[in-house]
């Protein structure tokens, strides 16, 4: 199983490692951050079994979620996420409340993107978020995705944001 490394300016995103699991965690125990996630918060054996479940996406689909680290700190996830229920692959992003509003998402997201087109060759990507998420919904508007359509999934309602592939345009 091959997952790259990709770097930003101030980011890197990478495979997890067992030694993000207390971070990790920590994230996953956060109502703030949990709201936007089903609203269930996640007990460090839960956070374990998601870990294990994004690695294995990697090797099921070539593709994945990421770690993403500041100054050698996990600060949260960022990737593709495709549940076998999902009816494609989802650009999204997850950080940790003390990392909310210095751009790292939309940093993130736009490193993932990018190599995303460039590796699978798709012509688009969407991101699905909750109506009510209004800084998920700036970092899509910042990326360029425009809202299209509302689907359900996993009995939430969320906005089908979509992000064009290069040379796309915008979808409408």
């Amino acid at each position: 199983m091959d997952i790259p490394t990709l770097t930003t300016e101030r980011l890197v995103l990478r495979a997890f490692r067992a030694s993000d699991w207390d971070d990790y965690s920590e994230l996953n125990a956060d109502p703030f951050v949990r709201q936007w996630l089903g609203g269930n918060l996640l007990t460090r054996e839960q956070s374990w079994t998601q870990l294990e479940a994004f690695l294995g996406q990697w090797a099921l689909r070539g593709y994945g979620i990421f770690a993403v680290e500041a100054a050698g700190r996990l600060v949260g996830r960022v990737g593709l996420l495709h549940p076998a229920d999902w009816p494609e692959p989802e650009l999204s992003w997850t950080l940790a409340v003390p990392f909310w509003g210095n751009g790292f998402a939309t940093e993130a997201a736009s490193c993932v993107r990018q190599w995303a087109f460039a590796s699978f060759g798709w012509d688009r990507l969407v991101s699905y978020i909750l109506a009510e998420n209004t800084r998920s919904r700036r970092v899509a508007i910042k990326l360029g995705a425009v809202r299209n359509d509302r689907i359900e999934l996993r009995g939430f309602v969320a906005d089908v944001w979509i992000h064009p592939g290069p040379g796309r345009g915008v979808i409408t």
